[in-house]
C-alpha cells in the first residue's frame, strides 16, 4: 500500500477500468471521468472489432484477481479456420491447449466498470474533459469546449481516453513532445452473423475465422449468445473498396462472388452494411508519455495500433501490469515509477505497431498461400522437437509475456532461416526429415 493519493483517470474504456482496480490496490481515492454516457445503460453496437485476450491481458486481469470473471464471458479460440474461395482449411495457433480467447468488446467493458465500482473506484459519465493543467494535474470540465468550465484538481491523473486523448493533446503542446500518427488506407466496418434457431453457433465455435483475399479481407469471432461479430477490411478507394459498393445489389453480388460461404450465414448483410459506420484504423506514437509524477498516459493514449496481432486490449494492459510492477519497486517515489514506466513500455509500443502492420499482410494474403502455411508446419513440427531452441513468433507474441521488442528481433531471425530452408530441394516432401532438421540447427547457430 502506498500512501494514499486521489487519482483521476480519464476514459472508462477497458484500460481505464482495470487501472482503476490496481491504483484501488494500492490504497488510493480513484475517480473515472468519461464524454460518454454509461455505456452498461445504452445499447453498444456497429463499430467493434471483438477482442482476442491471451496470455498478457490475463497475466494483467489475474494480477488484481478478476481474470476468472472475465474468463465466465470469453470463448477460447485453439485455431484460425481459413475460408478459401471453395475451401476451407484449419491451422492450430499453438501448442495442445493454447488459445486465444473472444470477448465481446462491450461485454467485457461493462464487466470491467462493474468491478471497478466493486473495487471502490467512483466514476463519473458525461463529464467532458477538455482540458488539463499538467503542473497541478488540474482537469477542466464543462459542456462545451468554449462555454464555461470547472477545475477539479488531483494529486495526479492518467490519461486513458484512447487514440484521440485529450490528456495527450495537452501534452502536445509541450516542447520536445514527439507524436506521429498514420492512417492505413484501410477501413473497417462491423457485419454479423446471427445465431441458429438453438441458440447454436452457424460456424465452428472455437476458431477464428478468416476470409483471406490480398487487399481485403473478412473475420468473424464467436459471442457467447451464438452470433459471430464479423469484421469486413477493405481499402476506402479502388476497385474492391468500400467506395465502389454503392448499393444493396453491388454488395450481395461481392460477397457472393468473393465470400460465397458467407451469404447464408450473415441474413442482414446489405442491412448491416449501410446501417453501420466506416471506421479507420490509426498507429499513433508519442513520446514522452509522462509529465513529472503529476500525469501519465496508457494504452491507445501513447500508442495506438491496427488491429491485426489481436494486441491492442493485451499491450494496453500490460502497461499496467508494469506500471504496477514500479509501483512496487520504487515506492512513494512517482517521478521514478513514471519514468521506468515509460522506458520500459515506449520500445515494446513501437514493437507491436511494426508486428501488426506487418501482420495484416499475413492475415489478407499469406494465410492462403502454400508457401507461407508450409513455413509454418515446419516451424511448428521444429518448435515440437526443439522448445528450447524454437518458439514461433507468433506464440512469441501472443503466448508468452517476454517483450515484443525480443519477439520482433527473433522473428526476423527465424523468418531469414526459413526463407533459407524453403528453397531447399523437394521441400514440400522432405519438411519434416532429418536433413531439414539438421539444416535448422545449423542455421541457427549463425
Amino acid at each position: 500500500m502506498q500512501t494514499p493519493k486521489k487519482i483521476a483517470i480519464v476514459g472508462s474504456g477497458l484500460v481505464g477500468s482495470l487501472l482503476a482496480i490496481y491504483l484501488k490496490k494500492a490504497g488510493h481515492v480513484v475517480h473515472i471521468y468519461d464524454r460518454s454516457p454509461d455505456i452498461r445503460k445504452i445499447q453498444f453496437s456497429g463499430r467493434s472489432i471483438n477482442l482476442a485476450m491471451s496470455n498478457r491481458g490475463w497475466k494483467a486481469l489475474d494480477g488484481v484477481g478478476v481474470g476468472d470473471a472475465v474468463r465466465e464471458i470469453a470463448i477460447p479460440m485453439d485455431k484460425r479456420a481459413i475460408h478459401l474461395v471453395n475451401s476451407l482449411k484449419f491451422q492450430n495457433y499453438g501448442q495442445e491447449g493454447e488459445s486465444i480467447y473472444s470477448i465481446s468488446r462491450g461485454t467485457l467493458n461493462r464487466k470491467m466498470i462493474d468491478l471497478a465500482e466493486q473495487a471502490g473506484a467512483e466514476f463519473f459519465f458525461e463529464h467532458k474533459v477538455w482540458d488539463v493543467t499538467l503542473a497541478t494535474a488540474t482537469l477542466h470540465i464543462g459542456e462545451t469546449e468554449r462555454g464555461e468550465w470547472e477545475e477539479r484538481k488531483y494529486n495526479m491523473v492518467f490519461g486513458a481516453d484512447g487514440a484521440f486523448s485529450r490528456i495527450r493533446h495537452r501534452m502536445q503542446r509541450q516542447s520536445m513532445f514527439n507524436y506521429s500518427q498514420e492512417f492505413l488506407n484501410i477501413g473497417y466496418k462491423e457485419l454479423n452473423i446471427p445465431a441458429n434457431v438453438d441458440g447454436s453457433h452457424k460456424l465452428d465455435k472455437n476458431s477464428f475465422h478468416i476470409w483471406p483475399r490480398g487487399e481485403y479481407m473478412l473475420i468473424a469471432l464467436p459471442n457467447l449468445d451464438g452470433s459471430f461479430t464479423c469484421t469486413l477490411f477493405m481499402p476506402f478507394e479502388g476497385e474492391n473498396s468500400f467506395d465502389s459498393l454503392v448499393d444493396r445489389k453491388e454488395v450481395e453480388a461481392f460477397f457472393e462472388k468473393n465470400f460465397p460461404d458467407s451469404i447464408e450465414v450473415i441474413p442482414d448483410l446489405a442491412e448491416d452494411f449501410f446501417k453501420n459506420p466506416t471506421s479507420t484504423l490509426v498507429t499513433m506514437k508519442c513520446f514522452p508519455w509522462t509529465y513529472t509524477d503529476k500525469v501519465a498516459l496508457i494504452g491507445d493514449a501513447c500508442h495506438a495500433i491496427v488491429p491485426f496481432y489481436g494486441q491492442g486490449m493485451n499491450a494496453g494492459f500490460e502497461d499496467i501490469t508494469v506500471l504496477y510492477e514500479m509501483i512496487l519497486k520504487y515506492g512513494e517515489d512517482w517521478e521514478a515509477i513514471f519514468s521506468e514506466y515509460q522506458k520500459s513500455r515506449k520500445p515494446n509500443a513501437d514493437a507491436i505497431a511494426e508486428l501488426s502492420y506487418r501482420n495484416f499482410m499475413e492475415m489478407s494474403s499469406k494465410t492462403a498461400d502454400d508457401k507461407f502455411l508450409m513455413q509454418k508446419k515446419i516451424e511448428k513440427w521444429f518448435s515440437r522437437k526443439h522448445p528450447d531452441k524454437w518458439v514461433p513468433l507468433y506464440s512469441r507474441v501472443t503466448f508468452s509475456d517476454r517483450p515484443y521488442v525480443e519477439a520482433l528481433a527473433i522473428g526476423d531471425f527465424q523468418n531469414a532461416i526459413m526463407e533459407e530452408v524453403l528453397k531447399m530441394d523437394n521441400i514440400d516432401a522432405i519438411w519434416d526429415s532429418p536433413e531439414v532438421e539438421n539444416k535448422i540447427l545449423e542455421l541457427l547457430q549463425c
